[in-house]
């Protein structure tokens, strides 16, 4: 039997799976086959393997002062190392650097996902193995919505607008390092109702079309393998 190709999904709260409420939270996480890592994972088959890595409230590369787990480019390294052998990683981040009190703009977001991407591009060999690095996908999140809740709607002040501008970044930067990129503002909406998540009628579609991005890129990968 082949080898299952490995893939880590890493993420936020949309890779996590945050089940959008009216009052914001608490809340709860979306089963498996709503979150769009199952929806890819159903629509890629047996010959995959998924590894979700998703953490509510993650940022690219800056510290939150409400929380010290929430830096993704101080967690994934480790996450990298401990799931080789990998044949891609998907990174999902930047909705969380668009909050009021980090004041990035939609350039310095997109240098932090460059670390985030270099971390990926030069972790072969992980700790004590011979592994090559994977392949990447760079996902841009889709912009932000109108949101109901004074407490989010004033944490990403100003969000709405940087929001728009990260895919154009990313696409850059994908382009600049040579790795695949997928826009997801191209094929979904942000329709929680706390205008920050998706549905889960959106999360399938949305991993639909990951899953038919990461087709193409084994696809490509292997015709220029046999070249």
């Amino acid at each position: 039997m082949a080898e299952k190709r490995s893939i880590l999904c890493f993420g936020d709260s949309l890779t996590w799976g945050w089940i959008p409420v009216e009052q914001s939270s608490p809340t709860l996480r979306y089963p498996f086959e709503q979150r769009w890592t199952g929806a890819m994972a159903a629509e890629l088959g047996d010959g995959y393997s998924i590894i979700e890595e998703g953490l509510s409230a993650r940022t690219t590369s800056i510290d939150d002062p409400s929380d010290p787990r929430l830096n993704g480019s101080a967690y994934l390294p480790s996450a990298l190392a401990s799931h080789l052998p990998l044949d891609l990683a998907i990174l999902l981040l930047g909705t969380n650097d668009t909050k009021s009190y980090f004041r990035r703009t939609p350039y310095e977001i997109a240098i932090g996902m460059g670390k985030l991407a270099g971390q990926v591009l030069t972790c072969a060999g992980g700790v004590g193995t011979p592994y090559p690095a994977p392949k990447l996908l760079i996902v841009a999140p889709p912009p932000l919505a109108p949101m109901p809740d004074p407490w989010f709607e004033g944490m990403f002040a100003g969000g709405y607008e940087k929001s728009l501008e990260l895919a154009k970044h990313y696409r850059a930067l994908a382009s600049f390092l040579k790795v695949d990129f997928l826009d997801a503002g191209e094929v979904v909406t942000t329709d929680g109702v706390d205008g920050i998540h998706l549905s889960a009628e959106t999360n399938v579609r949305l991993g639909r079309a990951i899953a038919a991005k990461v087709v193409e890129i084994f696809a490509r990968h292997s015709r220029q393998s046999a070249a």
